[in-house]
């Protein structure tokens, strides 16, 4: 573990870290896979979470060598967002970090590498959690965010969106995909990753901190209110 500095601003991703969706989203590439005979892993999944859906449609065309284009690709994956992503939970700990963080006034953001579509079916039944949050960057659909994670653009241009513009060094970033990892990183970010179980453990080098939940976080590490006894 890394030496741990205070922050004044949180930066969260959201997909497997606020909410349970990297199985909703086996579902939905599964189900456009299957015309084709076939499937992807979760491991597939994990290894291109946080990159745009262009991104993740051109790797998996090239890789399954799928007749149609990414562009195709891509949307038949999101025809099944609709019955899919409302149904998303929060993941354990999400709910109670925000609401602390909020409630003591620190300025919180969700940094994400999907896209406004899809966020708004995934927060169908999460409104007043989001609006938490001082805002949201989406780097699929946000014309500011050049590439998607590993590269730090989502990060930067978040940070850069407080009103009071932090330097990267007073911003932390929760991510439990090792492109996000990465990318906060390549930001000047100090991160807190929240892996899924069946991680490998090589994967999760470079964050600053490696917890099994955020329910383990604890605030006081990175100069932050602690919670309430």
């Amino acid at each position: 573990m890394s030496t741990l500095k205070p922050v004044t601003h949180v930066i969260f991703d959201m997909d497997g870290l606020l909410l349970d969706t990297v199985g909703l989203y086996i579902v939905c590439h599964n189900r456009a896979l299957a015309p084709y005979g076939q499937s992807v892993t979760w491991e597939q999944l994990m290894s291109e979470m946080g990159h745009t859906g262009l991104e993740v449609a051109q790797t998996f065309c090239a890789y399954f060598k799928l007749p149609i284009s990414p562009e195709e690709y891509k949307e038949k994956v999101a025809s099944s967002y609709f019955d899919v992503f409302p149904t998303v939970a929060l993941m354990k700990g999400a709910d109670k970090l925000v609401q602390h963080l909020h409630k003591h006034k620190i300025p919180i953001a969700i940094a994400s590498g999907g896209a406004q579509d899809s966020f708004e079916l995934k927060t169908t039944n999460h409104k007043e959690l989001v609006s938490k949050f001082s805002h949201v960057v989406l780097a699929s659909t946000d014309s500011e965010v050049k590439n998607g994670k590993p590269a730090p653009d989502v990060f930067l241009v978040c940070a850069d969106r407080f009103p009071d513009k932090p330097k990267p060094e007073q911003c932390l970033v929760f991510e439990d995909a090792p492109n996000g990892v990465a990318a906060g990183v390549a930001a000047g970010m100090q991160v807190v990753m929240v892996p899924d179980p069946r991680m490998k453990e090589e994967m999760t080098k470079g964050a600053s901190l490696v917890l099994k939940s955020l329910e383990d976080f604890k605030p006081e590490l990175f100069g932050l209110p602690p919670y309430d006894a």
